[in-house]
C-alpha cells in the first residue's frame, strides 16, 4: 500500500507517492486532480485543500482552520479563512463578496489569493461528493502543520517565503525536517519538476509524511470534534 500527498501549483497539482513501508518516494505533475485520487494501493490521501463547505462561516472561518491557527505562532498566516459554498461556487469575485457577506459573521469580505484557488476548492468538492467511495481515505492537511508536528509540535520559525520569493532559511528547514523526521532523500526534496514550485514540491512531501501518519492512527486532527457539511464531508484538518 502507498500513501500521496498532494498540494497546488501552476501545473495544476503536485503529488508526492511513497510506499507506507520504506522505500522511494516519487513525485507526479498533472492537472487532472481524478487521475490522481483514483490511483491504486492508496492507504491515505492527505491533500491541502478545503474538504467540505459551510453554509454559514463565523469568525476566523470553519473550526479547521480557526483550531490549526492557534498552534501555528508567526506561521498562522498561512491559514486562511475559507468562505461558505456559496462564495466559493460564485462565477465572479463580485458575486463572491457578495455572497461570502451574506454569509459569514462577522460579515467578510474574499481575499484575492483565497479567491484565486476556488476552481480547486471546488474540484476536490465536487470529486468527493461525486464519489463517496473515496470520502474515507481522502483527508484535508496543512503543510505547515505537518511540519508542526514533525518538529515536535513547535511551529517553524523561518516563512517559506518573503514578499512572494522563497525564502533559502525557511526551505532548508523543511528540507532538514523531510530528511531527518520523514526520511525523504535530500536529492528528492531538492528536484524540482517542470510546472510546480520547490515549495509546492515540500509541501506535498510533508501532506504524504501526515498521510502516513493517518493510516498509522497517529496524526492530530483539527478540531477534535469535527463536523460535516450539508454534503456529509467532514471538515477536520489531520496532520
Amino acid at each position: 500500500m502507498r500513501v500521496m500527498g498532494i498540494d497546488g501549483c501552476r501545473a495544476g497539482w503536485v503529488a508526492t507517492i511513497r510506499p507506507l513501508a520504506d522505500g522511494e518516494a516519487e513525485r507526479i505533475v498533472t492537472h487532472d486532480l481524478a487521475s490522481l485520487l483514483g490511483l491504486p494501493d492508496l492507504a491515505a490521501v492527505a491533500i491541502d485543500m478545503p474538504i467540505g463547505l459551510p453554509e454559514q462561516i463565523g469568525a476566523g472561518g470553519r473550526g479547521p482552520e480557526k483550531a490549526l491557527r492557534s498552534r501555528l505562532g508567526a506561521r498562522q498566516s498561512s491559514v486562511f479563512s475559507v468562505p461558505s459554498r456559496a462564495a466559493v461556487y460564485a462565477p465572479d469575485y463580485a458575486q463572491a463578496n457578495r455572497l461570502s457577506l451574506m454569509t459569514s459573521d462577522p460579515p467578510r469580505k474574499v481575499s484575492k489569493q483565497c479567491y484565486f484557488l476556488f476552481p480547486k476548492m471546488r474540484e476536490i468538492d465536487g470529486l468527493l461528493r461525486a464519489n463517496p467511495a473515496w470520502v474515507g481515505r481522502i483527508h484535508e492537511c496543512h503543510p505547515e502543520g505537518a511540519f508542526m508536528a514533525m518538529n515536535g509540535g513547535q511551529p517553524l520559525i523561518h516563512p517559506k517565503k518573503v514578499k512572494g520569493q522563497v525564502n533559502r532559511q525557511g526551505m532548508e528547514e523543511r528540507v532538514r525536517l523531510l530528511t531527518e523526521r520523514a526520511a525523504f532523500a535530500t536529492d528528492f526534496l531538492h528536484s524540482i519538476p517542470k510546472g510546480a514550485g520547490w515549495d509546492d514540491c515540500l509541501d506535498s512531501a510533508a501532506c504524504a509524511w501526515s498521510a502516513a501518519r493517518i493510516v498509522r492512527g497517529e496524526a492530530m486532527a483539527f478540531p477534535e470534534n469535527a463536523v460535516c457539511d450539508g454534503y456529509g464531508l467532514r471538515m477536520v484538518i489531520r496532520v
